[in-house]
């Protein structure tokens, strides 16, 4: 009987028939316009090409020159001590962690942990947790994202300095473009006395689709931006659609759109699958989860995810700490079950949102999701610079403590590669 039901789930080959028919049809609106949008920028292999010099290191310290050249002997400084080894490579970490241990024991370096932070807003708290690291012979983590508003950041330079500053250390990058739900987008919502409408209106409405895919070519073309945050499904199907017309597009899915169980997570590796290239590539690369998962629903996904042929594409991103305000209950710390599924789950990034709770819970000011919205501006005129400087490195400081945990337990990390050697 159940060979019988399962026999029922087989998706007959004229359903896809019908599928290309509507994407090929020129009449087809929803594909015109964004066709439209694409040939603003050229053809795919221009756009690409185009994206490829503007991300290269010497084209973005002339964009940081041009908008911040006070940065750039930091970021000399940062290439002189990648050069000059300052850093702690993976092997004396694991010495220091472990002593005369380290030598004998068999790290599982084929599933090692990605140890990533968010969010890096500003690029000298970069450079500050650079020489805490040298000091402290600590690590810098391995992929970075931003949730900071793209416009402001370009034009007082952050924006390249981040990006070349990730291309000397070694550490992937994922930005939060301008088009999102706290844009304006849904004229219906606003502050507290709308929240409810946030669960069932928010995100892309009517052309704001169009409008992130021209705001993503726009940072893709000009600094090389590849990697972007994708909250809504309307803007993941334009990721696949714009990644099959041969644009190199990467993106994460963000914890905001609540992929909460393997079925939502089928659903969007489904959609990977389908839109994926000849060669089998996908833009999706992250997929973070919603906060409220539980280890047997990463297993679970995780045999879908290897079964589709995305297990070494398609990284699980998962919050291992949070902001101690504005997005869950306290407190919260998940290292221990990453530890759990390190065994035997590849391609994990181990998200670290927060400081770990006893110690972000005691500061002055403890990290809150909501300063991500903030202007620089009105950062530093109310006093908070310092204070957020500091929520950062307790993120850092809890990677660190990841590091440490997996590497007692015999399981590998991934940090900044160009620095822990």
């Amino acid at each position: 009987m159940t060979t019988d039901l399962r026999a029922r789930l087989a998706i007959p080959a004229d359903r896809l028939t019908a599928l290309n028919a509507l994407l090929l049809d020129p009449d087809t609106a929803l594909v015109s316009d964004l066709l439209a949008v694409v040939a603003k920028y050229g053809s795919p292999a221009e756009i690409n090409q185009r994206a490829a010099e503007a991300g290269q290191l010497p084209n973005l310290l002339k964009q940081v020159a041009a908008a911040q050249p006070a940065y750039l002997p930091d970021l000399e400084w940062l290439a002189e001590q990648r050069d000059r080894r300052a850093f702690i490579s993976v092997a004396d970490y694991r010495r220091a962690v472990l002593g005369e241990r380290a030598a004998a024991l068999p790290f599982k370096d084929a599933s090692a942990v990605t140890l990533e932070v968010s969010a890096l807003q500003y690029f000298p708290w970069l450079i500050t947790a650079a020489r805490q690291a040298i000091a402290g012979r600590t690590l810098m983590p391995g992929r970075y994202i931003q949730v900071r508003k793209m416009k402001e950041q370009a034009e007082d330079g952050d924006l390249p300095a981040i990006l070349a500053a990730l291309q000397i250390v070694g550490a992937s990058h994922v930005a939060t473009l301008d088009t999102k739900g706290t844009d304006g987008s849904n004229i219906h919502l606003g502050g507290p006395a709308t929240i409810t409408g946030y669960f069932g209106g928010v995100g892309e409405p009517n052309h704001y689709p169009l409008k992130w895919a021209d705001e993503f070519l726009h940072y893709y073309t000009t600094y090389g931006v590849r990697q972007v945050l994708n909250l809504n499904p309307g803007t993941v199907l334009v990721g696949y659609l714009l990644h099959r017309l041969g644009i190199d597009i990467e993106f994460k899915i963000s914890v905001f759109m609540g992929n909460d169980n393997p079925f939502a997570a089928l659903w969007t590796l489904a959609g990977a699958k389908l839109f994926a290239r000849d060669d089998g590539t996908s833009p999706l690369i992250g997929f973070n989860w919603s906060n409220s998962v539980n280890n047997q629903t990463l297993h679970t996904t995780a045999q879908v995810r290897r079964a589709l042929g995305f297990e070494q594409n398609v990284r699980f991103e998962h919050h291992i700490t949070e902001t101690w305000k504005s997005i869950v209950r306290q407190p919260y710390n998940r290292r221990a079950e990453l530890l759990d599924l390190a065994e035997d789950v590849a391609n994990i990034s181990a998200k670290h949102e927060g400081g770990d709770p006893e110690v972000d819970q005691a500061r002055p000011h403890p990290s809150d999701i909501l300063d991500y919205f903030r202007d620089k501006a009105e950062v530093i005129a109310s006093g908070d610079w310092e204070a957020l400087q500091l929520n950062f490195l307790d993120k850092v400081a809890a990677a660190n403590a990841t590091a440490r945990a997996l590497t007692e337990r015999g399981l590998s990390f991934v940090a900044a590669q160009h620095l822990h050697c």
